[in-house]
């Protein structure tokens, strides 16, 4: 699975201002553009999502074995929220993240849905399955990425639904921006993004990295799909106060930026992997002091 504000799934290789890590890569642990108080909190459900993604994804365990060990960190969650103790397995994970549901009153729900999304991952993998079209595709990110944006809005005071819905759209762009930078990693990984229904109309293999004509349609729809859901989340902002909403805007802009290099290689993501380089970082400053 592929990511302060920052919604959890930036694309890889977006310049931080944190170490960079792998899977959440771009959740700029702890910046100095959270607020101190903040910082352990995030960093915290950092842990959470983290740990679980390597969980699912990482190491050579069978499919099987994975999704009993997600069902055991599940229930070491229901015990952290209710103030017992989990079980020895990942002290370093639920003994802050206790603390944090404790003190923030942290939707519980959204930690749920995190882990439904990474057992989809285990699920799918092990059977070949993909996504049958967007909106199974946006369902998907409801709980692999929109979570992550919900609980950080939490812990900023930002609860408004048109908010919600705005960072919403934030985070599920960025889940797509992820896949469809990555169709060159994923798909020999047994990961098939693109939707089903699109592939059978344009007549291309979702199996396949041959970058046809009409596979470069069916990527550049896509493409223009992630874009409008941006466009659509973008004003959220003007409405984190603060240097997180200095980090939302870089977040954006990241996100942006990845998809003009995918426009730039004209949409040929099956071959490469469009990357962010430092370069590119003065772009994204000089664009998000002008959102």
């Amino acid at each position: 699975m592929p990511s302060s504000l920052p919604p959890p799934v930036a694309p890889a290789g977006t310049p931080t201002l944190a170490p960079p890590v792998s899977h959440y890569e771009n959740f700029p642990v702890a910046s100095w553009l959270c607020p101190p108080r903040l910082r352990p909190a995030i960093a915290a459900i950092y842990a959470f999502a983290r740990t679980a993604d390597d969980i699912a994804d990482e190491g050579d365990a069978t499919p099987d074995a994975r999704l009993a060990d997600l069902a055991a960190y599940r229930a070491d969650l229901h015990a952290a929220a209710r103030g017992e103790s989990p079980s020895p397995r990942w002290p370093p994970v639920f003994a802050p993240l206790g603390r944090v549901i404790a003190t923030f009153g942290l939707p519980v729900p959204l930690l749920d849905d995190l882990l439904s999304a990474f057992e989809q991952d285990v699920i799918k993998t092990r059977d070949g399955a993909g996504y049958a079209d967007r909106a199974d595709l946006l369902d998907y990110c409801t709980r692999s990425a929109n979570p992550v944006g919900r609980l950080l809005l939490h812990l900023y005071g930002v609860r408004e639904a048109e908010a919600l819905a705005q960072s919403d759209a934030i985070c599920s762009a960025l889940q797509l921006i992820n896949f469809w930078q990555d169709l060159s990693v994923d798909i020999p990984r047994g990961r098939f993004y693109l939707p089903q229904d699109r592939c059978a109309a344009l007549g291309v293999d979702p199996g396949s990295l041959e970058q046809t004509l009409r596979a470069t349609e069916l990527i550049a729809e896509n493409v223009q799909w992630a874009l409008g859901l941006m466009q659509k989340g973008a004003p959220l902002v003007k409405k984190v106060p603060g240097r997180a909403g200095w980090e939302l805007r870089l977040v954006v802009q990241g996100g942006l930026r990845i998809l003009d290099k995918i426009v730039a290689l004209r949409h040929a993501t099956l071959r490469t992997r469009p990357r962010l380089r430092a370069w590119d970082l003065p772009i994204m400053l000089w664009r998000a002091l002008w959102m």
